[in-house]
């Protein structure tokens, strides 16, 4: 069987507005995630998926619960510690493809490389074995500006996957694409996903894409609950 690679327990996460104003968007959260598993995790906006997505990628912090990352602990870790598991361990694709917009397709794939310690033969390598694989081979040189939105997006994937992650946090990956782009773009993700063995959290509020996923997952009140086939 394979390892879990990614555990949330009990999460909780509170926001305050003023002294006696809260909002509880986290009540308990719990998920854990096997290597190659892909999960779809469904609600609508508003309902914390990205701030279960935050959390689960140290980008962000929980009131109380427990959080392991490729078996190490990272609640109470330190800020360095935290900050290697996430520049090793965890790629992020968000809805907005957040592409450096002064530099091309394939230095905003080398960028996040030289920063983890590879040379520039190493990254520059690595980042044109990706892009091909997306099919974006001759793209290499073009800035986010030059590239479709369907492009851009692919490009935002590849540099997530640029540092040889264990785990991929999607948030909303197609939402800002329009239906044919969105459907080609998610495919191309999931068939990159699955040939690298990643685990995987896609948050979508698309239940029908969600239900192409190896298991789905509802965020509801703060919690998640499976998905009941029937």
């Amino acid at each position: 069987m394979s390892e879990t690679v990614l555990s949330l327990s009990g999460i909780v996460k509170v926001y305050r507005r003023g002294s006696a104003n809260e909002i509880r968007v986290l009540d308990g959260a719990s998920i854990s995630i096997r290597q190659g598993e892909i999960v779809g995790l469904v609600a609508p906006s508003g309902a914390g998926k990205s701030t279960l997505l935050h959390i689960a990628g140290l980008l962000d912090k929980p009131d109380s619960g427990s959080l392991f990352v490729c078996g190490a602990t990272a609640v109470g870790a330190s800020d360095r510690v935290r900050t290697e598991l996430r520049r090793r361990r965890i790629g992020f694709v968000y809805q907005f493809h957040h592409l450096l917009p002064e530099f091309t397709a394939l230095e905003n794939i080398v960028l996040p490389q030289l920063v983890n310690g590879a040379t520039q033969a190493e990254a520059a390598a690595r980042a044109k074995f990706l892009l091909d694989s997306v099919g974006l081979s001759d793209r290499t040189e073009h800035r986010p500006a030059e590239l479709s939105g369907g492009e851009q997006q692919r490009t935002a994937v590849c540099r997530a996957l640029a540092n040889g992650p264990k785990i991929l946090l999607a948030d909303e990956p197609t939402g800002n694409l329009d239906a044919k782009t969105s459907e080609q773009v998610f495919e191309m993700m999931l068939e990159v996903v699955r040939t690298s063995g990643l685990a995987a959290i896609v948050a979508t509020h698309n239940v029908a894409l969600a239900n192409r996923m190896d298991r789905t997952v509802h965020l509801e009140q703060g919690q998640i609950f499976d998905d009941v086939q029937s």
